[in-house]
C-alpha cells in the first residue's frame, strides 16, 4: 500500500527551491534510560537559556536540537527499512556511550514538516540499532527493523493435538 504524503511535502520535495524543511525526530530508548532520548533535525523553540538549548515541539514532547543528519528510510520490496544516522562528533564525550552500549536500542523516527509539525508525514517505529561506529568527525548509527523473513514458518509441527481441524 502506497504512503499517503501531504500535498505540501510533495511539493516541498519536487522543489528547485522551497522555504519548507523537512524535520526528523527520533527517539531513542534503551534499558538505560529512565525517558526516551527525543532528538530533532531542526529547531523552532528555545528550550532553556542556561545552557542554550533549542529543540522542537511535537505532539506534547520537545526535541532537543543536535546536529544530526538522517538517510530517510528506503521502501525496498522483501526487505525491512534501513536508515543511518549520523551526528556530529563535536564533544569528546559522544562515544563514550556508544562504546557502553551492550543491550540493544530501540529508536522511533517521525517525518514532518517544519511548518506543520503536528501533521506525520512517515513514521517508523520500532527500529533497532544494528551497528554503531565513530571517527573524528562523525557517529554513525544503522538502525533497521527485523525481517520478516526471519520468521520461523511453520512456527509449530502440525500434529493432531494443535490442528485438530485438519485431521478429520
Amino acid at each position: 500500500m502506497p504512503r499517503l504524503i501531504s500535498l505540501n511535502a510533495r511539493q516541498a520535495v519536487n522543489a528547485p527551491c522551497t522555504d519548507q524543511v523537512p524535520v526528523v525526530l527520533t527517539e531513542i530508548r534503551h534499558s538505560t534510560l529512565v525517558t526516551p532520548l527525543r532528538l530533532a533535525t531542526d529547531w523552532t523553540v528555545r528550550v532553556s537559556t542556561e545552557p542554550l538549548v533549542y529543540g522542537f515541539r511535537h505532539g506534547g514532547n520537545v526535541y532537543e536540537f543536535i546536529q544530526m543528519s538522517a538517510i530517510w528510510p528506503d521502501d525496498q520490496d522483501r526487505t525491512a527499512p534501513k536508515t543511518t544516522l549520523v551526528f556530529a562528533n563535536v564533544t569528546r564525550d559522544m562515544v563514550a556511550p556508544l562504546r557502553a552500549i551492550l543491550d540493544p536500542v530501540y529508536v522511533d523516527l517521525t517525518i514532518v514538516m517544519a511548518d506543520t509539525p503536528d501533521v506525520v508525514e512517515a513514521r517508523y517505529t520500532n527500529l533497532r540499532g544494528i551497528r554503531g561506529s565513530w571517527d573524528a568527525s562523525q557517529v554513525p548509527l544503522d538502525i533497521s527493523r527485523e525481517p520478516l523473513t526471519s520468521e520461523p514458518m511453520p512456527a509449530g509441527r502440525m500434529t493432531k493435538a494443535r490442528f485438530p481441524g485438519l485431521f478429520r
